[in-house]
């Protein structure tokens, strides 16, 4: 039968770090007809005292000599990848080391950070923290509409943002945190950044899709170009 809305019958916070928590709700299918299925639980992690959401930003330039399109990736620190990868609860071995990460720039939007205006002013504030870019507000361009990274557990979502970089980048500054030290920075050309997407040298999931929006999005800009 077509399920019309869920009941949530109760709820419980089974644990809470400093970031996230770790919640239970109880629930049952309410159907169109008005009956209920059996119930069950879902849980979910959440984070209650900072944003919901966060912004991924693609910053991008022309390569000066040959006009490539190029790409910045952040290599940082994932712990969780080192310590949350036990091999006995892995169906593939895996030996990799997990310390640095490449990834593109992003940051979790904050409580402040509301609306398009938040999540432009966030997005220049990773910018610059983690990559050492000066971005102002209107350089930003979205790529689409959000997206949630693993629906299974947590409700976050990703806002996907692209802005070409037209100065030389400063070495970040960071946040403070012991989390961002020792990151490293390069500019790849955007296709050799893919290719490592498909070879699973870049195995970060909102890397990847960042980097084919974003090259849907300069070849139509390019196409434009050619057709006007």
């Amino acid at each position: 039968m077509k399920i019309a809305d869920y009941l949530l019958e109760k709820e419980e916070e089974l644990g809470r770090g400093h970031y996230l928590r770790l919640r239970r709700v109880h629930l049952r299918n309410q159907y169109e007809d008005g009956t209920l299925s059996a119930p069950y639980f879902c849980e979910l992690v959440d984070r209650p005292n900072h944003g919901t959401d966060a912004v991924v930003v693609g910053l991008w330039r022309r390569n000066p000599h040959s006009q490539t399109i190029e790409v910045l990736l952040r290599k940082g620190l994932r712990p969780a990848l080192r310590f949350g990868r036990a091999a006995a609860h892995l169906a593939v071995p895996d030996p990799a080391p997990y310390l640095l990460l490449d990834e593109v720039v992003a940051g979790i939007l904050e409580e402040e950070d509301r609306g398009i205006v938040g999540i432009r002013r966030r997005a220049v504030a990773e910018a610059w923290e983690e990559a050492g870019v000066r971005l102002q507000e209107s350089d930003l361009e979205f790529l689409g509409q959000r997206t949630f990274p693993s629906p299974g557990m947590t409700p976050e979502a990703f806002f996907l943002v692209c802005a070409e970089v037209k100065q030389e980048p400063l070495p970040p500054t960071g946040d403070g945190s012991p989390m961002e030290q020792g990151a490293l920075v390069r500019w790849l050309p955007l296709e050799q950044a893919l290719l490592l997407c498909e070879r699973g040298e870049i195995e970060d999931a909102k890397t990847e899709l960042l980097l084919h929006r974003l090259q849907r999005r300069l070849q139509h800009a390019q196409q434009t170009i050619d057709g006007a």
